[in-house]
C-alpha cells in the first residue's frame, strides 16, 4: 500500500509555495465535511487526498498557465483540477458543474481558499460557449465526448488538458472516429496507470 502523501511532500512534487499549504488543508477540510452529506469524491480516496487529488490536479499548472486567457474546468464536481489551479494561482478560471448542490460546494471552497473564480450552474452542453484558451476536465466523460465539449467552449488556438486513466488508448481509439485533433500524453505524477492529454487543434473528423 503507498503511504500517503504529506502536505510537504504535495509542495514539493508539485513545485507549489508551502504558503499556499494552508489554504488547500481548508479545502481539504470543507470536503471531507460535506463529502458526509453529499457524493463529492469517493471515500476511499480520502485517506490519501494531497496525492489522489491535489497532486493529480495541480500537475497541470505549467501547462495551465502556458496557455494565456481564460480556463474553463467541465464537469468541476468537487473542484479537481480547476478550483486547485486557481488555488495555486491561475487566473480567469470558471467552473462549469449542472448540480446545484456540488456549485454550492464549489463557492464555499473558493470563499475558504480565497481563490477567484466563476461557478457556472449548468451542463456542459448547454452552457454559453467559454471561449477559453485552455478547458480542463478529470473522470468527467469518456473522450469523445470531452471533445465535444472542448469543441464547444474552447476559442480558436486554444488547448484541452485531461486527465484519464488505464483506459486512454481505447478512448483515443474511440474518439479518432469522430474527430481529428493534435495529442501529446505524458505519465500522471498522482496515478502510476494514468495519463495527462494535451489536445490541440479539435475538429470533427
Amino acid at each position: 500500500m503507498t503511504t500517503p502523501l504529506t502536505p510537504e511532500a504535495f509542495a514539493d512534487a508539485a513545485g507549489v509555495s508551502r504558503e499556499t499549504l494552508p489554504r488547500l488543508d481548508a479545502y481539504l477540510e470543507l470536503l471531507r465535511r460535506w463529502n458526509q452529506r453529499i457524493n463529492l469524491v469517493a471515500a476511499a480516496t480520502l485517506a490519501d487526498p494531497w496525492r489522489r487529488h491535489l497532486l493529480d490536479s495541480a500537475q497541470l499548472l505549467p501547462h495551465a498557465t502556458a496557455a494565456r486567457g481564460p480556463l474553463g474546468d467541465l464537469g468541476s464536481g468537487a473542484g479537481f483540477p480547476g478550483l486547485v489551479l486557481a488555488i495555486l494561482g491561475r487566473e480567469q478560471v470558471t467552473l462549469v458543474e449542472s448540480d446545484q448542490r456540488k456549485c454550492a460546494f464549489l463557492r464555499e471552497a473558493a470563499r475558504i481558499a480565497d481563490a477567484a473564480v466563476t461557478v457556472v450552474n449548468a451542463r456542459i452542453e448547454t452552457a454559453t460557449p467559454l471561449r477559453a484558451a485552455v478547458v480542463t476536465a478529470r473522470a468527467c466523460a469518456p473522450l469523445a465526448a470531452l471533445l465535444g465539449y472542448a469543441h464547444r467552449h474552447l476559442a480558436p488556438g486554444g488547448v484541452a488538458l485531461f486527465l484519464k486513466g488505464q483506459n486512454m488508448v481505447a478512448e483515443l481509439e474511440d474518439a479518432s472516429r469522430s474527430w481529428v485533433y493534435g495529442v501529446e500524453s505524458w505519465a500522471s505524477l498522482a496515478d502510476p496507470q494514468g495519463k495527462v492529454l494535451r489536445l490541440r487543434d479539435i475538429a470533427r473528423g
